[in-house]
């Protein structure tokens, strides 16, 4: 998981400390994780494990939830421990995409033996890439082909788009496994373009729209031509991946 900073760091065991104060013995772990699809970087995301969870324990949460995101902490996702187990299949990219990069703030390692099914990450996959291409058919007819409005459905859709990509590099493949530390653009990019068979190049234009501005596109119809072309061959990939 990427570094947290000292100030995070210190907000995080207040808030392990707080959730200790609720919960009591029936704490079980608090973990950070990274947001998907890097949609907020501005607060610090966290999945605290608990034995049990009612009413009454949202209801002690609530007068703390303002200091946690005063000290920049996204409202902890909390779920009994067992729960978490028992949806893994349900929701196998959200929680993949947990186990794959974490860091234990408090508490035991509460992943140990977890492991989210292939099958179910590849089912997941498609209806995310499949419902991807169909945004961006969809999306270009809305622009009727003005070139400002091109650029901000690229722009728009970049973060969905590096999510998918990152959830596809933890499929495992036989010949290399599940590679490990696809987070980085540069990285997710060199894999897509190795497994998948997109252009890295491409892939990098696109994550740089979201963070660059639209404006910076020089030929927005030219690049998503290119980009929806793309986004077909990762639907048709997982269409076709097997365990």
């Amino acid at each position: 998981m990427p570094a947290v900073s000292s100030a995070h760091r210190a907000a995080l065991d207040a808030l392990a400390t707080d959730l200790e104060r609720v919960f009591g013995a029936r704490f079980v772990s608090l973990v950070a994780y990274p947001p998907a699809g890097r949609d907020d970087e501005t607060h610090v995301h966290s999945l605290a494990l608990v034995e049990t969870l009612g009413f009454a324990d949202l209801h002690a949460c609530l007068p703390m939830v303002a200091g946690w995101q005063r000290r920049g902490l996204a409202v902890p996702l909390i779920l009994e421990d067992a729960e978490f187990r028992r949806t893994l299949d349900v929701f196998p990219l959200e929680y993949g995409g947990i186990l794959a990069n974490h860091a234990i703030v408090r508490g035991r390692n509460p992943f140990a033996g977890v492991r989210v099914d292939p099958n179910d990450v590849r089912r997941a996959c498609e209806l995310q890439a499949k419902s991807h291409l169909i945004h961006l058919r969809e999306g270009y007819l809305e622009t009727q082909g003005e070139a400002a409005a091109v650029a901000r459905l690229i722009a728009a859709s970049a973060a969905p788009f590096r999510a998918l990509l990152t959830h596809i590099a933890r499929l495992p493949e036989a010949s290399h496994g599940s590679p490990e530390n696809v987070y980085e653009d540069a990285a997710v990019s060199e894999e897509a373009e190795r497994r998948i068979g997109i252009s890295a190049t491409l892939v990098r234009e696109v994550f740089a729209s979201a963070t660059s501005g639209q404006t910076s596109i020089a030929d927005p119809t030219a690049l998503f031509s290119r980009y929806l072309a793309a986004a077909e061959q990762v639907w048709e990939y997982v269409d076709a991946w097997r365990a």
